[in-house]
């Protein structure tokens, strides 16, 4: 497998238009954790109660994806996720708008899920018209759109301090028009697209084994990823002193790291498989977080956690390199649920910083615990494998039997 059969193969629109999609509504979805220190100050709030309201639209997202990843399997991603942006529109008007009480931060946050569900209908995008040997790289490639924490991170802080939070989610408004109308323009649905099925089949990949496996594993690699991005601003203010703006500068260093890498991720599962990978990346990530824990100066914690959140990311396309191989027809509807599975990983992890945080006055116990959450991954991976030595091996002889 080489590069360049990614350009013989597939639709190179198509497969741009699900990252800008997921791209833009990433940026979204994160964007109340860019902002979190100027509603912290605006309402005077915890670090548990930062932890809740950053955590509020990846929870509504986890819920989101899997009501999309049916709907992408029914109508089609482009379909799907032209709606999608146009909800998203929604929760950031109202934020621009209005938003003057904690109350319609919990309502806007639910909203802004819709914005994370994108994933359901961006990687069956991408997924669905590409082979199986270029299905990691693919995966990555529309992932990577996870890169629009960059943005909020980067960007939001700074025009914060010109036009205040509510400004940013108007001003977020722009950008998501341009990628909605790029996205009606050049997105193909995909040749492959499954008739429809009679809905209480979509749920039954919840049956399946596999399916729970997929799920353990990225709610720890992705939730880990976006769990991390929502929180450090408030961190980095806390912990360091640093000024909101210069904070961003930080988080967007780290995030680049799990932006970039992901297609990386899933290349190298291309050549040696997503399992042999993740079994590395896990380890990588528990020696970080530990080194994390122990609060070290400041270039030193932004090194870790570089080189942590570079191992969640390729963890994300290490997982999603697997996932295809084993739900090809049920794309949509798998990737709704192991991505809701991320998305809820990504709820409890600034929870459980914040609370910890607030109950033992220091962050150490929270990257404690995510530490040996990573390091028990190794072992749920052990077991995950050998099921899927067995299973697979039993579907390829059927298949052969079948074709002969």
């Amino acid at each position: 497998m080489k590069l360049s059969d990614l350009r013989k193969s597939g639709h190179a629109p198509s497969l741009f238009s699900a990252f800008l999609y997921f791209d833009v509504s990433f940026m979204i979805w994160v964007l109340l954790g860019a902002l979190g220190v100027y509603i912290t100050i605006d309402f005077d709030l915890t670090a548990s109660q930062v932890g809740l309201i950053v955590a509020i639209p990846i929870l509504a997202g986890s819920i989101f994806r899997i009501m999309m990843g049916v709907l992408t399997d029914r109508f089609g991603p482009k379909k799907t996720s032209i709606g999608g942006m146009i909800v998203t529109m929604v929760p950031l008007a109202w934020g621009w708008l209005f938003g003057t009480t904690v109350a319609e931060l919990y309502l806007i946050g639910i909203l802004l899920g819709v914005a994370g569900a994108s994933f359901s209908a961006s990687l069956p995008m991408a997924s669905r018209w590409y082979p199986p040997e270029l299905q990691g790289l693919a995966m990555g490639i529309a992932g990577a759109g996870n890169s629009g924490t960059l943005f909020a991170t980067l960007f939001g802080p700074r025009l914060a301090e010109i036009y205040g939070w509510n400004g940013v989610m108007g001003l977020a408004l722009i950008p998501l028009s341009l990628v909605l109308i790029s996205y009606m323009m050049m997105a193909k649905e995909p040749p492959n697209q499954p008739k429809p099925k009679p809905i209480k089949d979509y749920f039954s990949v919840f049956k399946e084994r596999d399916t729970w496996y997929f799920c353990l594993l990225y709610s720890v690699t992705f939730g880990g990823f976006v769990g991390l991005s929502s929180f450090l601003s408030y961190f980095f203010v806390s912990q360091y002193s640093l000024s909101a703006v210069r904070a961003g500068e930080f988080v967007t260093i780290v995030v680049a790291a799990g932006s970039f890498l992901r297609p990386v991720g899933g290349y190298i599962s291309d050549k040696i498989g997503g399992a042999k990978l993740l079994y590395f990346l896990f380890t990588g990530m528990t020696v970080c977080m530990l080194t994390v824990s122990m609060m070290p100066p400041l270039l030193l914690v932004t090194a870790a956690l570089f080189i942590g959140m570079g191992c969640l990311g390729m963890g994300n396309g290490a997982v999603f390199q697997l996932v295809p191989q084993r739900f090809q027809k049920e794309i949509g509807m798998v990737t709704g649920i192991v991505g809701a599975a991320g998305g809820i990983g990504g709820f409890f992890l600034p929870n459980i910083l914040g609370t910890l945080r607030d109950w033992t006055g220091t962050y150490a116990s929270g990257f404690i615990v995510f530490a040996c959450i990573t390091l028990l991954s190794v072992g749920l991976l052990a077991l995950a494998q050998a099921s899927w030595r067995k299973e697979w091996k039993v579907a390829k002889t059927a298949q052969k039997v079948v074709q002969s």
